[in-house]
């Protein structure tokens, strides 16, 4: 028996399997997440011989192959996961038989550990012959051809926190650029510098390569004035995508807001850290568990240097992530860890102690984690924080998005009343 024929018959629905062979010969279809971080992630793949897209299609055709194939009550960004492929895949633009897709999964109790089945069923109604591959690192599954190697996912994290700088950056100063346009050449000079470093090696040159792009968005001219900061929260696909939050950082951006995204490697974290603490709170303890706290130790070190040298200029630094954890203690404890748990909670005591007062919280319909963990604790947060302007927004298939931008209308006009109390005072 073969390699292949022995990872098909690991599935007892013959699914289809993504070979070592595929990877010379198929294009793997990634759903639209992050733009900056998959930029430099996808990059770094093809580097390692895959052949990667990441899909930027959107619009109601998208949510309405979703909802073809998810039900409305299941979790919306699984909805649109699906509805991207299947549009992508009915476009015409690839082939079939010559196309995968791939997932990031974390684990654990939150339905999005079961977006496999999902993919696959929906794929299985209407293109049978395509592969579904999930990138995790917590044995989810086993046996499909993509290679998890040291390298990779060393390569990946640096890749990770130049995403979380630049993204950032570009917050902190597009809102203020004098130029317009300026903030986006600048990002894109930094994509295309990283790109050609990854690809010489150049991701040994970690501090380097930070502080050239933190020069590089310092000499944009920018204006004096103050504009609010807006923070947003919530769950992590509809928090960071476009597709899922109806474009909510550009939204902001034109209602004369700045945008205070957390970075994406406080979630990664926190899912490291939450299998520690499985021995702590749940005495679960496993042979991963050494190399877990390895890897915790190791991505730790890098964010606090990272923030030290943000420290060093202008711009206000990432959240420390220790710091991160004793603010979810002042709310929540660490051991509610379903879907993004406690990790909501200290983003909002974390935003609102450093002068973001105002907050979105970014929510799937459906998604009980995050209306407990965020909707739910918003005001133990506003206990502590007195000032805290919290709105909880809701993301689904029949939300609309004037209805959203309502929301935080209103939200922002509450805002800017206090800001002008403030003033007189």
């Amino acid at each position: 028996m073969n390699r292949a024929e022995k990872n098909i018959l690991d599935f007892s629905d013959s699914y289809p399997v993504f070979t070592p062979e595929m990877k010379a010969t198929h294009t793997i279809l990634i759903p639209d997440m992050l733009p900056w971080h998959f930029d430099l992630l996808t990059y770094i793949l093809r580097l390692h011989g895959y052949r990667v897209e990441v899909l930027h299609n959107e619009g109601r055709a998208v949510i309405d192959e979703g909802l073809k194939h998810v039900h409305n009550d299941a979790c919306y960004p699984a909805l649109c996961v699906i509805g991207q492929f299947l549009d992508a895949l009915k476009s015409g633009k690839y082939d079939p038989k010559r196309t995968a897709v791939m997932i990031t999964q974390t684990g654990g109790g939150c339905r999005a550990s079961n977006y496999l089945p999902l993919i696959r069923k929906a794929l299985k109604a209407e293109f049978p012959e395509v592969p579904v591959l999930s990138f995790n690192v917590s044995g989810l599954e086993k046996g499909n051809g993509l290679e998890m190697t040291v390298g990779l996912l060393r390569q990946f994290a640096y890749a990770i926190y130049y995403g979380d700088l630049i993204m950032s950056l570009y917050n902190q100063t597009a809102p203020y650029e004098r130029n317009a346009g300026d903030c986006r050449k600048v990002r894109e000079a930094c994509g295309e510098r990283l790109r050609a470093r990854f690809e010489k090696g150049g991701y040994q040159r970690f501090k380097e390569n930070v502080k050239e792009i933190i020069d590089a968005f310092s000499v944009v001219p920018v204006t004096d004035e103050k504009k609010i900061k807006v923070g947003i929260v919530g769950e992590i696909y509809v928090k960071y995508s476009p597709l899922g939050n109806s474009h909510l950082e550009e939204f902001l951006l034109g209602e004369n807001c700045e945008p205070v995204v957390p970075a994406l490697m406080d979630f990664i974290l926190y899912c490291v850290v939450n299998t520690l603490n499985d021995k702590t709170f749940y005495g679960i303890k496993s042979k991963s568990t050494f190399l877990f706290r390895f890897a915790y130790k190791w991505l730790y070190g890098k964010q606090k240097k990272l923030i030290k040298w943000m420290k060093q200029s202008k711009y206000e630094p990432l959240h420390d992530f220790e710091h991160l954890r004793k603010c979810a203690d002042a709310v929540i404890n660490q051991g509610v860890k379903m879907g993004e748990g406690w990790l909501i909670p200290a983003e909002m005591a974390a935003l609102s102690e450093t002068g973001t007062e105002n907050i979105v919280c970014a929510q799937p319909f459906g998604c009980l984690p995050n209306h407990i963990a965020g909707k739910g604790a918003s005001r133990a947060v506003k206990a502590l924080y007195p000032n805290a302007n919290i709105v909880p927004v809701d993301y689904d298939p029949s939300a609309t998005k004037v209805n959203q931008e309502n929301r935080i209308k209103l939200m922002l006009a509450t805002a800017r009343v206090h800001e002008k109390e403030s003033k007189k005072a």
